[in-house]
């Protein structure tokens, strides 16, 4: 058996299964392929089945999202390091060889992403983890070669592998060991930020993560909702919050959170200003889904099988991408 493993979650897909699941296989060699279905609708299945046979098959009874997607698949997997990857990535020679070397190199070492960069820009990074992602005092995330919607030009500036605070879940490769000990990712997310709120457990364990730049795979983005989308806004804005609640540290928590939900306010305002008031509804929308279900993310700072210690979480972001 393989020890490590590639699981592609897969809803509706068909047509990025088509377009990158050939480069996976090629550039696979050493690992063993898995497409985790969502309980598709489209001929993604029959599609697979006909023409890749050699990928296994996970099939699960409902559109479970990411979060619960991915838990319930890698139920069914033995391989003791996987790496989660988008259906609408593209990879390229030897790219699991930097990801596997550097997630082995080091016990406190739990996750690694590689150098992700933009499948319709390739000169460029991507959105969705550029180079390694990190936390604002207010918990909003940025990247090492994206601020924002700003994305930069890959000039070999991040080739240097580094701890970064939160790798994206287009290209992630984990320890299953870690996955389990910290619980997965949290269901309530649905989809989007369950990476990041993952990541940060892992930080306040001790452990690390990482980005290797030897590793590079090119991600086409918004292969499950588009970025225009508003209910993509919605997850994002709420899980967010989630984040915070979470994971922040106690001292000062709700002024993070008072002060975060004013800035929401501003750049739902913006949004308005943009003739784009499906995503202020969104904004909206995030802000009352998490009002119904903050005392739950609040009980769940305090899990005691967690066992996790609050800590200066941006203190130390800020150390390590000062590093």
């Amino acid at each position: 058996m393989n020890k490590i493993a590639v699981a592609i979650l897969n809803w509706n897909g068909r047509s990025l299964l088509e377009r990158y699941l050939t480069s996976v296989v090629e550039f696979s060699t050493e690992a063993s392929i898995y497409v985790i279905d969502n309980a598709s609708t489209d001929e993604s299945v029959n599609y697979l089945k006909t023409n890749f046979p050699q990928v296994k098959l996970i099939s699960l009874e409902e559109n479970y999202g990411f979060a619960k997607g991915y838990n319930e698949g890698l139920k069914h997997i033995e391989e003791e390091y996987i790496v989660l990857l988008n259906s609408d990535v593209r990879v390229t020679e030897n790219w699991l060889k930097g990801l596997k070397n550097r997630l082995t190199s080091n016990e406190k070492i739990v996750a690694v992403q590689p150098k992700i960069k933009s499948d319709q820009q390739p000169t460029h990074f991507e959105y969705a983890g550029a180079a390694g992602g990190f936390l604002d005092w207010f918990a909003y995330p940025y990247c090492r070669g994206r601020i924002r919607n700003k994305v930069e030009e890959d000039k070999e500036q991040y080739n240097t592998a580094t701890p970064i605070f939160w790798g994206s879940g287009a290209c992630l490769a984990v320890k299953k060991s870690a996955f389990k000990i910290a619980g997965g990712f949290d269901e309530d997310y649905f989809a989007h930020m369950e990476e990041i709120d993952l990541c940060w457990r892992w930080n306040a364990q001790g452990n690390e993560v990482w980005y290797e730049p030897t590793s590079e795979v090119f991600h086409l983005g918004g292969g499950s909702l588009a970025n225009s989308s508003p209910k993509k806004t919605f997850l994002n804005f709420r899980n967010s919050l989630y984040n915070l609640v979470k994971n922040a540290p106690s001292k000062n928590i709700y002024l993070h959170l008072f002060l975060r939900m004013i800035l929401d306010g501003i750049i739902g305002i913006v949004y308005l200003l943009q003739l784009k008031p499906k995503h202020f509804i969104a904004v909206l929308q995030a802000h009352f889904s998490f009002y119904a279900n903050a005392k739950k993310m609040f009980q769940k700072r305090f899990i005691p099988n967690k066992k996790l210690k609050f800590y200066a979480c941006f203190s130390v972001l800020l150390k390590k991408h000062e590093a």
